[in-house]
């Protein structure tokens, strides 16, 4: 805020305000903006391409990604540790145990109970030690197969996923970055409309003092001075505002100062996409993360429908083990068991077939959101390119009328400074330079917006520059 009040503090308007108490405001707010700034550290310089490149993770000089990057990266890490889950059950097990019983036990209860044969009543109780390795081999399940692709069809979805979020990312933070620079140029705009007012007020004032107008100029062109100056602290808080929320989209500590380097200019949101139309959408249908990541989620929905009905197909497993097993630890003798066993899956009260019908419904979800986001994709550019083209008209309009306002300011200026006209036509037209200064500024903004808009619909926010 120094820079207005420093060009607010000018001869004219101190020789024009030097009796009101709107100048005694003024200097308190300047007092107050000083004293801010040599507390506070040196802002942090951003530019919009490097705004992107740090909303994308793609800077390694700056701190971590926003926490949607990071986040998205996790769960793709997430869903690589679940394919090593699947891929276990088809890798060889092996297990090591050993215990020791002491038990006894009643030799009726094994069926020695025969007429004429007298045996104790009571073993009495014995020590019996086992130490035993055991390995486990699944020699073919399909169903396993089946879900170790599943899995992996997952991680495919999880990357897309992450790719949707970076691209997410970026146009937050290319959005946040647009609304800073407008809100900095409207800035720029309320700093001009405050010197172009307090030059009006200096020169009714003068007017006044050679008795060619009357004190009432003089009280409109403070009227007007006084309103530039309540447009501008209107102005510098919405660009603070807007300095936070950037800071936040970039996941940055919102007390972060931020010095934005770039401005609404032409070029700015430029990015890696076709002017046709057509390679437009063809290039968003091959690119956009968000219609990947359907694709992949129908696959691996299909995917897990083989899977469940591969179930039904035999098993076969193949187990071995090896220990020492005796009555005394000296006396332990090796004992092992080799066995192959073979399952086949006949009923399971009708559980698999309910699973089977779920997954189905599933994929078929999946093929009509993925069809329903080829339309969205098409829509998207179709949107992004009719707002650049009405941005265009709209900027080309735009300087006509601010090139108008002004010339309209300076005639009316001239004709009030020799007497043959009030300041009212001044004050008119110094609103309407007002108003052609915002219509250019968001002709600016709306440009900018429409140029990110066909990015991230093609499926580039990530080439924002």
């Amino acid at each position: 805020m120094s820079p207005a009040i420093s060009t607010l503090t000018s001869t004219s308007i101190y020789m024009a305000l030097r009796n009101s108490s709107l100048l005694i405001a003024l200097a308190v707010v300047a007092t107050a903006s000083l004293s801010a700034q040599t507390a506070a550290p040196p802002p942090v310089r951003l530019s919009f391409a490097g705004a992107v490149r740090e909303a994308t993770g793609a800077a390694p000089d700056t701190a971590p990604p926003p926490p949607v990057v990071e986040i998205a990266g996790f769960r793709t890490d997430a869903a690589s540790a679940r394919v090593r889950q699947a891929r276990a059950a088809l890798l060889p097990s092996l297990s090591l145990g050993g215990s020791w019983v002491n038990r006894n036990f009643n030799p009726k209860t094994l069926g020695f109970n025969l007429p004429g044969l007298r045996l104790p009543s009571m073993v009495p109780a014995f020590n019996v030690y086992d130490g035993r390795a055991r390995v486990t081999q699944t020699l073919f399940d399909f169903s396993d197969l089946g879900r170790v692709r599943v899995a992996k069809g997952q991680v495919i979805a999880a990357n897309a996923d992450r790719s949707a979020a970076v691209e997410t990312s970026a146009q937050n933070v290319a959005l946040a970055y647009t609304r800073a620079a407008r809100a900095q140029a409207v800035v720029v705009a309320r700093q001009a409309d405050s010197v172009l007012a307090a030059e009006l007020v200096g020169l009714a004032v003068a007017q006044e003092q050679a008795g060619v107008s009357a004190s009432i100029d003089v009280t409109r062109a403070k009227t007007q001075l006084a309103d530039a100056a309540g447009r501008l602290v209107v102005a510098t808080n919405q660009l603070d505002r807007a300095k936070i929320d950037l800071a936040r989209a970039l996941g940055r500590d919102p007390s972060t100062s931020i010095a934005l380097t770039d401005t609404l200019s032409a070029q700015l949101g430029a990015a890696d996409v076709p002017a046709d139309r057509n390679a437009a959408v063809a290039q968003a249908v091959a690119a956009r993360p968000d219609l990947a990541a359907e694709l992949a989620r129908g696959m691996a929905a299909r995917t897990a429908v083989s899977a469940i009905s591969a179930e039904r197909l035999p098993r076969l497993e193949v187990e071995a083990d090896y220990g020492v097993s005796g009555l005394r630890m000296p006396d332990a003798v090796g004992t092992r068991q080799v066995a192959v066993q073979v399952t086949l899956p006949i009923l399971d009260g009708f559980r698999r077939e309910g699973r089977l019908a779920e997954q189905q419904a599933v994929a078929r979800e999946s093929d009509v959101r993925a069809r329903d986001l080829r339309q969205q994709v098409a829509a998207d550019v179709d949107g992004a390119l009719l707002d650049l083209h009405s941005a265009a008209a709209q900027q080309m309009i735009a300087v006509e009328r601010l090139q108008l306002a002004a010339q309209e300011v300076s005639e009316a200026r001239a004709r009030f400074k020799a007497g043959v006209a009030g300041n009212i036509e001044v004050i008119n037209a110094q609103s309407s330079l007002l108003r052609a200064r915002d219509a250019d500024i968001d002709a600016r903004f709306a440009a900018v917006s429409a140029r990110i808009a066909l990015a991230r619909s093609v499926g580039a926010a990530r080439t924002l520059h």
